[in-house]
C-alpha cells in the first residue's frame, strides 16, 4: 500500500500552499508540460481533452443562438492596430511583434494577435453595405498571444487558447441584447456543465475592456477565497465602426455607423474547475466535463473471467457515458489512486466475489461513497448517479462560494475582512475611480462586478470616502 499512496502524497495539502497545490495537480494529473518557451505550456491529452469538451458544449450555445464560426488571420499591421487609440494602448504593453520574415525586416512591423477586433473590424468594413447585410455574428476558436511577465498554467500563460465572438448590429439595442445573451450563455455554461456559481455582473470603467462602451463579466470564487473572471461580453458601440469606417445604408438610403460587441472565454475555465472542486487527492471533475466519466478497474484480473467481464461491463456502459478500462498492470490501489488523480467521476470496482454475487461497486470520485450496483442495472443506474454528482458538486461550491460572502458597511470593516477573510466583500460605492484605486493601492483588493441579481444597498454612502452611494459592488483579490 505503501507504494500506492506516492501518486498522492506527491501533493502538498492545499491548506499548506495552495499555489503549490495547484501546480503539483496540474502537473500529476498530467494536464500540462512547460515548453522552452517561457510562459507557454503544452496542453496534454488529459488537459487537451477537457478543452474539447468545452469547446464542443460551448459551440453547440453559440449555435443555437445563430452564431457561425469564422477564422482570421494570426498577424494584425500595425497600422492597423493603432485605429482605435484606447484599444491599442489596452494592449500595448503585452503585445509581441514580428519584424523580420525570413532573413528580410518587414517594412511595417505585424503583431501577433492578442485579440482580434481590429482585424473583424477591417474584415466588416468591406463585407457590410446594406442594412441587409445585418446582423453578422461571428465567432473563431484560435489561440492568442500576451507577453504576460507573470505566467501560471491555464490562468495566466503567454499563449493560450480561447474562442473570441464579434458580431456587428445595425442598432445600439441589438448590440446590448446580444452582448447580455452572450453573458447568459457563459454563466449557464458555467453553472450547468461545469458545476461552477458565477456572479453576473457589469465591470466598473477601470476594470472594462480597453475600447468598450461597457464590459460585462462572470465572476467565480476559487476555494481558497480569490476571485477568478470567468468569462466576459463587450458592447463597444459604435466606437469601433467610427474609427475604420464600418457603415451601411439604411432602409431610408442614409448611411449609419454599425453598433459592435465581443465575448470571449479561454482556457483558464480549467483552472477554474481545478480551484473550485480539486482536493487535496487531485482533481475532482463535473460528470458533464469529465473527458472519462467512469473507469472500471478490474480486482484480481489475472483470475479466470475476471478481465473479461470487465471489457464487456466497459463496453456495456460506455453506450450510457464516457467509459474506460484500465486493464494496465498496476496493482489496484494504485489504480484508485490515479483515477482520483485525474478526478474520473466514478469508478467501477469489479472483483472475482462481484462478479459471482452479480454486482459491481461504484465510488464516487467527490464523496468517496461506495454504492453497490446489480450488474444488469448499470446501464440505468450510472447515469442516474452521474447526475447527482454533477448537481451536488454545483450545490457543494455554490455554499462554499455563499459562505464566504461578506458585508462592509465602513472602510475600517473592509479592511478587516480584505486582510482576515477570504471571499467576495459586498459594498457600496460612490463611482470615482479615486476610492477604487485606494482599495486597490491599500489592500491589494479590486472591484469584481457591479451585480446584475445582487441590488441590495446594504449602505447609503461609499465603503471607503463616506460620500453618498448607489451602486453595490462585489470586490475581491483576484488571480
Amino acid at each position: 500500500m505503501a507504494k500506492d499512496k506516492k501518486l498522492v502524497e506527491a501533493i502538498t495539502s492545499m491548506e499548506e500552499d495552495f499555489a503549490q497545490w495547484y501546480t503539483d495537480v496540474v502537473r500529476k494529473a498530467e494536464l500540462i508540460d512547460y515548453s522552452s518557451v517561457k510562459g507557454c505550456m503544452i496542453l496534454r491529452p488529459a488537459g487537451y481533452a477537457i478543452w474539447e469538451n468545452i469547446q464542443h458544449e460551448l459551440d453547440r450555445r453559440f449555435k443555437e443562438t445563430g452564431v457561425e464560426n469564422v477564422y482570421l488571420p494570426l498577424f494584425i499591421p500595425e497600422s492597423l492596430l493603432e485605429k482605435e487609440k484606447d484599444h491599442v494602448e489596452g494592449f500595448a504593453p503585452e503585445v509581441a511583434w514580428v519584424t523580420y520574415g525570413g532573413l528580410n525586416q518587414l517594412p511595417e512591423r505585424l503583431c501577433v494577435r492578442p485579440t482580434s477586433e481590429t482585424l473583424f473590424c477591417d474584415f466588416y468594413k468591406n463585407i457590410i453595405q446594406s442594412y441587409r447585410d445585418l446582423p453578422k455574428v461571428y465567432n473563431q476558436w484560435c489561440s492568442v498571444v500576451r507577453w504576460e511577465k507573470e505566467t501560471r498554467p491555464f490562468l495566466r500563460s503567454r499563449e493560450f487558447l480561447w474562442q473570441e465572438g464579434h458580431t456587428a448590429h445595425a442598432t445600439a439595442e441589438e448590440a446590448e441584447q446580444r452582448t447580455v445573451q452572450m453573458l447568459n450563455v457563459y454563466a449557464d455554461f458555467c453553472e450547468e456543465v461545469l458545476a461552477m456559481p458565477v456572479v453576473r455582473g457589469q465591470k466598473t470603467e477601470k476594470e472594462k475592456f480597453a475600447g468598450a462602451e461597457a464590459t460585462y463579466t462572470i465572476e467565480a470564487l476559487m476555494h481558497d477565497g480569490k476571485a477568478l473572471q470567468s468569462g466576459t461580453s463587450h458592447n463597444f458601440g459604435n466606437g469601433f465602426a467610427k474609427a475604420f469606417g464600418i457603415q451601411y445604408t439604411d432602409k431610408d438610403n442614409k448611411l449609419q455607423y454599425v453598433y459592435q460587441t465581443s465575448w470571449g472565454m479561454t482556457t483558464r475555465l480549467i483552472g477554474a474547475i481545478i480551484m473550485v472542486h480539486g482536493d487535496d487527492s487531485g482533481l475532482v471533475l463535473p460528470p458533464r466535463i469529465a473527458p472519462v466519466q467512469a473507469m472500471v478497474i478490474p480486482i484480481q484480473q489475472q483470475k479466470d473471467g475476471v478481465l473479461d467481464t470487465a471489457k464487456e461491463v466497459c463496453e456495456r456502459i460506455g453506450k450510457v457515458c464516457r467509459a474506460k478500462l484500465d486493464d494496465s498492470d498496476k496493482s489496484p490501489g494504485w489504480k484508485f489512486s490515479e483515477q482520483e488523480m485525474r478526478g474520473i467521476p466514478v469508478r467501477i470496482e469489479l472483483g472475482p466475489k462481484d462478479i459471482a454475487a452479480g454486482k459491481c461497486v461504484a465510488v464516487r470520485r467527490d464523496t468517496r461513497e461506495k454504492i453497490e450496483i446489480a450488474l444488469d442495472e448499470l446501464e440505468a443506474k450510472l447515469p442516474e448517479l452521474l447526475e447527482q454528482i454533477q448537481k451536488d458538486m454545483f450545490a457543494r461550491a455554490k455554499a462554499h462560494r455563499d459562505a464566504h460572502i461578506w458585508d462592509a458597511h465602513n472602510y475600517e470593516e473592509f479592511t478587516t475582512i480584505a486582510n482576515e477573510k477570504p471571499g467576495f466583500i459586498r459594498a457600496m460605492w460612490c463611482g470615482d475611480q479615486a476610492c477604487e484605486d485606494k482599495i486597490k493601492e491599500d489592500l491589494a483588493v479590486t472591484s469584481r462586478c457591479m451585480p446584475f441579481n445582487d441590488q441590495e444597498h446594504i449602505s447609503d454612502v461609499c465603503v471607503c470616502c463616506g460620500k453618498p452611494a448607489h451602486k453595490l459592488v462585489y470586490w475581491g483579490k483576484a488571480y
